[in-house]
């Protein structure tokens, strides 16, 4: 294995490991926001319509069985050999994670909070946007850590549909040229990539949920407020 040139991208990979990181971010963030946005209305009606749940659930379930290369092989004649073409996939497979733990999170939320909230005069768009969606904050995050973490991973198929892969084209590359290395620094940097998104989310979750306890010091239930209050009182600011 030559350490020397562990960052010497080959030519016909067409960008720098910099370069390549950018485009594996850009593959595998942009499928989560889209599932994200896709999955907030849908788990609202869910919540709201109990029967509408399992169908939805079931249907996102199978998706997300069928292989990402079947998908592929499906999208290729209408997307091409391009970033959509895998980002559609990784969309739809951020589903089966991102619906349920958002509809686990608003259906978590006490029904006198919702009883108080109407009572305020919320409709149901501000009562969900402003205190069921901030209530369920911690899991949405959670559902957000798994579905980055997986979707970072899922970017490296990309290099069996031209090059597509980002990072893990490299990996391709390790066995054209016989350079172990590049599979190697491919690994390591999805590695680094899925620790520092997560590590990210993290931090995020710890800045939007000020009613949860932080583990640098010991705190009492007297000494932070119920989540649904806190999620009334900024609403009602």
């Amino acid at each position: 294995m030559n350490w020397d040139r562990f960052f010497d991208i080959p030519s016909d990979l067409q960008h720098s490991w910099l370069g390549l990181v950018g485009l594996h971010l850009r593959e595998a963030l942009l499928p989560v926001l889209a599932g994200l946005l896709i999955s907030l209305p849908l788990a609202q009606l869910c919540v709201r319509f109990r029967w509408l749940y399992p169908p939805v659930l079931w249907v996102t379930t199978v998706l997300y069985a069928v292989p990402s290369l079947a998908f592929f092989v499906l999208l290729i004649d209408y997307t091409g050999q391009t970033e959509l073409t895998v980002m559609i996939p990784l969309t739809v497979y951020s589903l089966v994670v991102l619906v349920p733990a958002i509809v686990d999170g608003v259906r978590s939320v006490p029904q006198e909070t919702l009883a108080a909230a109407t009572a305020m005069g919320f409709g149901p768009v501000r009562r969900y946007v402003q205190v069921q969606l901030p209530i369920a904050v911690p899991a949405i995050i959670a559902g957000l850590r798994v579905a980055t973490v997986s979707s970072i991973s899922l970017v490296s198929v990309g290099a069996l549909i031209g090059n597509q892969g980002a990072l893990g084209n490299m990996i391709n590359d390790a066995n054209i040229y016989n350079r172990p290395e590049l599979a190697l620094n491919a690994v390591l940097s999805m590695a680094v990539l899925a620790i520092l998104a997560d590590a990210l989310l993290v931090a995020v979750r710890v800045l939007l949920t000020p009613w949860m306890p932080r583990r640098s010091r010991p705190t009492t239930k007297a000494d932070r407020p119920e989540p649904a209050a806190a999620a009334l009182e900024d609403a009602a600011r």
